[in-house]
């Protein structure tokens, strides 16, 4: 696979992970804590900076 398509699917892959951990530690512990919206801020910020560099004219 081409390098890109590798960060691509890794950002959402943490992502995903980060929401599937907060839907847990809702339903468990009745509060979301840190660790899961970090891993969905990193996943997502992660995911949009990839899209930008995809859509900007090489240098």
């Amino acid at each position: 696979m081409k390098k890109r398509e590798v960060h691509t699917i890794l950002s959402l892959l943490i992502a995903g992970v980060g929401v599937v951990l907060l839907v847990y530690m809702i339903t468990v512990e009745d509060e979301p804590g840190g660790v899961p919206l970090l891993l969905i801020t990193v996943g997502v910020g992660w995911f949009v900076i990839q899209r930008v560099r995809r859509q900007s004219p090489p240098r």
